[in-house]
């Protein structure tokens, strides 16, 4: 497991807010070790039993061990949050869409000065089964296993955890680094916890159109780990120039297409599924 584990004491920012409570309380349901929540002005309330504080630092006063922290704070008013929980713990997971794309340059660099990990934003999150959660993903569809999940899009992440489950096999951790052009962390950063990491024996890379992140994942993979990678990109069919969903999935020349992605991925040594269904295919075969 590599992120959210044992060890692991979160803080919610927003908990008051719809989305806030909502996955609060699927957190908690979970097993996820939730002690506070922040939301300036409502101090003093709580979210299915969980303190409500107005900041970190108040927070702290009373929990001085807390780690990490999970934003669902409205895209105009993540930056500020953001900061302050950079500048407090070790893991921030920034759910939030539609962050302006200088707020995020500024909140990945404070994150990087401070030695701050840094997920998404626009992520579905963090999962380790049977652990916890930080994160808005379905959890019925994880099984605990020792396949490592990391995927840029949140709809295949859950496609790709429910057949994995539903044909026996399970997930150390699934880990959503975000959709947007410019997230905390990328796929290297993951891959590099997961060649650490015991409980993982396999990696399941799950990319899309546009840029070569996938690319340079695979290189790195080729010279610096040891555990076989299984990829899948999504958006074979789309068209040239055409933004598919993420503002990080549009294809300029030949770079980012699907096809052209698989081909360097093959080059690399990666493993290519050119279904979701043949991602356990070869998994199966790499037993």
């Amino acid at each position: 497991m590599i992120l959210v584990n044992e060890e692991t004491k979160a803080i919610v920012q927003g908990i008051t807010g719809k989305q806030g409570r909502f996955h609060t309380k699927e957190m908690l349901k979970y097993g996820t070790n939730i002690v506070a929540g922040t939301s300036p002005g409502k101090a003093g309330q709580n979210v299915e039993g969980i303190p409500v504080y107005n900041s970190i630092e108040e927070i702290k006063r009373d929990f001085p061990d807390i780690n990490a922290s999970i934003i669902f704070i409205p895209a105009p008013f993540v930056k500020d949050a953001a900061f302050e929980a950079i500048s407090e713990l070790d893991l921030v997971v920034i759910i939030t869409e539609h962050i302006p794309i200088h707020d995020t340059m500024e909140i990945v660099e404070y994150a990087k000065e401070h030695d701050t990990i840094l997920i998404g934003p626009n992520t579905p999150g963090i999962i380790t089964p049977g652990v916890g959660k930080l994160g808005i993903m379905p959890t019925h569809i994880f099984n605990k296993g020792h396949i490592g999940l990391v995927s840029r899009s949140g709809t295949l992440t859950y496609e790709i955890a429910s057949q994995i489950s539903d044909d026996g096999y399970g997930i150390s951790t699934g880990v959503g680094i975000g959709g947007d052009p410019v997230t905390g962390q990328n796929f290297i950063d993951i891959l590099k916890r997961f060649e650490n990491d015991p409980e993982t024996e396999q990696i399941v890379m799950l990319g899309e159109i546009g840029g070569i992140p996938e690319v340079k994942a695979a290189k790195y993979a080729e010279e610096h780990l040891s555990k076989p990678i299984v990829s899948f990109i999504a958006g074979v069919s789309a068209p040239l120039g055409k933004r598919m969903g993420h503002a990080g999935a549009i294809i300029e020349g030949t770079d980012g297409t699907a096809e052209n992605k698989k081909e360097l991925l093959r080059q690399h040594g990666v493993h290519v599924a050119d279904t979701p269904k043949d991602i356990v295919k070869i998994i199966e075969e790499l037993q």
